[in-house]
């Protein structure tokens, strides 16, 4: 069956009902968002007609619903909507309006501060997560409802979780790394309650205590990255081990990691267990996100074994890829400014 792609210019002209004020208007999705940290256009990415259909479907739910009912929820989940149609200057406009009517809500400064960093606003970022650090509930974990749901239809992730990873995250991009690195061992402490939050959480604070040249610190972070060949051979020792991957095939609980593969292998690659070749192999539906976070570590291995020009080379490759809103890709972006 024949495609049909609607580009970014093309969508420039899609009308959707908005949903910030009850009046009868139109909304004019942008086909420019901003520019990257090089100097680059960010522009709305192809679509094929059939996803472009689904968001905008998507997208009218929340409208009425919000119209309905303009709580803290349905502002928050209009401004995901149009997040997810790449419109972020519009979803960031929505969450600001909604903290006029709750100034005290950490999720909607917690997506807001997600979205200022798709957007490279990384200062912005930073107040809006201490801002939402400040106000949630510590020592909890509020499960975060997903808007792309997994395979399984599982939501992985939780409130807490992602102020502070996309706080430390913001530190991380803006080369702040010693800021970053207690954010995430407090994140790797207390709010990473399964597998694919510790994969993720691990990898970033792994790069980030490299980027420092703790070196022994950022190997002794590997030693909780096991394969399930290595638990099966050393099941007696596990039970001693706070978060070590695949533990779960001893305890008995859920044994894969469903959304993060990408992150453990660049933990096993970092580790010598998995070639780096393998990491531009994916079987993943998003081939450039994958790419994208996959070549983002293979760059930062050639950084941290002294190929520089072999860093750049990657990065280059990476930041010819699509997905701009991946933090692989805004940290490609970043490392490239630096080695400039």
């Amino acid at each position: 069956m024949k495609k049909h792609f609607i580009s970014g210019l093309m969508l420039s002209a899609l009308l959707i009902a908005t949903a910030c004020d009850k009046k009868e208007q139109t909304y004019e999705l942008k086909d420019f968002q901003g520019l990257s940290l090089l100097g680059d256009s960010l522009n709305i990415p192809n679509r094929t007609t059939a996803q472009v259909d689904a968001l905008t479907a998507s997208l009218n739910e929340a409208k009425a619903k919000f119209e309905a009912n303009p709580s803290e929820m349905s502002t928050i989940w209009l401004g995901r909507r149009y997040a997810y149609l790449s419109d972020y200057q519009k979803a960031i406009e929505v969450f600001s309006e909604g903290l006029k009517q709750y100034p005290n809500s950490y999720k909607l400064y917690r997506h807001r501060g997600h979205r200022y960093i798709s957007l490279r606003q990384f200062d912005k970022a930073i107040a809006d997560f201490e801002k939402a650090y400040e106000l949630m509930p510590k020592g909890v974990l509020e499960t975060e409802p997903d808007g792309a749901p997994n395979k399984p239809n599982i939501p992985l992730s939780n409130t807490q979780f992602n102020v502070l990873y996309h706080y430390g995250l913001a530190h991380y991009l803006k080369g702040e790394f010693a800021k970053a690195e207690p954010i995430y061992e407090e994140l790797l402490a207390n709010y990473c309650d399964n597998l694919d939050l510790f994969v993720a959480t691990t990898d970033w604070l792994y790069m980030t205590l490299k980027r420092q040249n703790k070196d022994e610190e950022a190997a002794k972070l590997l030693t909780n990255i096991l394969t399930e060949t290595k638990v099966l051979e050393t099941a007696k020792e596990l039970t001693e081990i706070a978060n070590a991957i695949m533990l779960d095939k001893v305890l008995g609980y859920r044994t894969e990691i469903i959304e993060n593969d990408s992150y453990y292998k660049r933990l096993l690659m970092y580790k010598g267990e998995l070639p780096v070749e393998e990491l531009f192999k994916t079987n993943n539906e998003d081939v450039a996100l994958s790419l994208a976070t996959q070549g983002y570590g293979v760059a930062n291995w050639h950084l941290y074994n002294g190929n520089i020009a072999k860093a750049k080379e990657i990065l280059t490759q990476v930041l010819s890829g699509t997905s701009w809103a991946a933090f692989g890709y805004i940290a490609a972006e970043a490392d490239m400014k630096r080695l400039e």
